[in-house]
């Protein structure tokens, strides 16, 4: 059978008897299968299934015989575990692994609007795996949705999300080694904090200032949240197949909005892709204030300027690179971000009284 992106409009990829949904960072996804099989959500992506019957990406789930080596024009490569492609209307991204040489064992088949798609996995090799490989592993989840993020006012950055019990939420992004596990680990030694996540943010406009939620924030926004706290499991990145999630109680997203003094026109969102800490929150909250962290002496917070706090957030952002508009799109959303949000640049010395000077900090 010959499969290209152009099937997916006579094919539909929401089809199947089986389906299973999930939602991160205000972007829900739907998976389609024929078995319970093809809909499996990863451990890390339980605490982010919703309900919703108005998806924003829909995906098919199917599986192929053997997938053969890709022929189009090659966009990306990874190096390791994935290479995007040109296809029929749309992109192809393999996904591959030293175990199986240069053949993929998974392909995902997606429109240019990140709307529809087509997963193929290859039971070739995948048949004779002693475990099941569930089809929205790590890495395949954050792509996804950070290609989505592209047809959004959205952005994905590397960072920190600490949500006071006010509501009051304080976004830390650094580099790696910067000291966001670090943060993370300080905060909640001192404080009765929520972590969103102590590794990958998303940050987009609040919509549900306007006082009614949208189809996708009612579907990614639940009375009550389990966060993922995977401090003792054996989940990583690179050993995504098992994980032995712990959950804990997160204040509800509607807990924090009402008594949040904070009236931002942007909202973070906590993501299944942790750090260190292992914190990984389907929650959100209001964003008050962006602080770029890097280790210091004295605690000091300099005030950037737009084009200064542009610059440092896009360094420190998760952007596809292999299309303008898409880099584009990032800067333009930066831009309104820093307009309305303070970013602030945060020498710090990683002792409790780098979080003393956070409480007590006016603008």
């Amino acid at each position: 059978m010959r499969w290209d992106v152009e099937q997916m409009s006579s094919e539909s990829p929401g089809g199947g008897t089986h389906r299973s949904h999930f939602c991160v960072g205000g972007v829900s996804v739907q998976l389609a299968g024929d078995d319970e099989e093809a809909v499996t959500l990863v451990p890390s992506l339980e605490p982010f299934r919703v309900e919703t019957d108005v998806p924003d990406i829909k995906i098919r789930v199917d599986k192929a015989e053997r997938l053969a080596l890709a022929k189009g024009r090659q966009l990306f490569d990874s190096g390791t575990t994935w290479e995007l492609y040109e296809a029929v209307d749309g992109l192809q991204f393999d996904f591959v692994a030293a175990l199986f040489g240069k053949t993929p064992f998974q392909r995902l088949l997606i429109d240019t609007h990140f709307c529809n798609a087509i997963l193929l996995m290859n039971e070739e090799c995948l048949v004779n795996l002693p475990h099941v490989v569930e089809p929205m592993g790590y890495p395949i989840d954050e792509l996804l949705i950070m290609h989505r993020l592209t047809q959004e006012k959205a952005i994905e950055l590397h960072g920190c999300g600490i949500v006071r019990a006010d509501g009051t939420g304080n976004l830390f992004v650094g580099h790696s080694g910067a000291g966001k596990s670090t943060t993370t680990r300080l905060w909640t030694e001192l404080e009765d904090v929520e972590v969103l996540s102590d590794d990958r943010i998303i940050v987009r406009r609040d919509e549900e200032r306007s006082g009614a939620e949208t189809p996708r924030e009612a579907a990614g926004n639940s009375s009550e949240h389990q966060v993922l706290r995977l401090r003792d499991s054996s989940a990583s990145r690179s050993n995504h197949f098992a994980q032995d999630d712990k959950e804990r109680k997160q204040i509800p997203p509607s807990s924090l909005r009402s008594r949040g003094r904070n009236d931002s026109a942007m909202r973070m969102y906590g993501t299944p892709w942790h750090g260190e800490g292992m914190y990984a929150s389907p929650g959100s909250a209001p964003l008050a204030r962006i602080f770029i962290l890097e280790h210091g002496h004295g605690n000091v917070l300099t005030r950037l300027s737009p084009s200064q706090a542009v610059a440092e957030l896009f360094a420190r952002s998760f952007v596809p690179f292999h299309r303008h508009e898409y880099v584009d799109a990032a800067l333009d959303f930066l831009q309104e971000l820093v307009g309305v949000v303070p970013c602030y640049h945060y020498a710090f010395e990683p002792t409790e009284a780098a979080v003393e000077r956070i409480r007590g900090f006016r603008d």
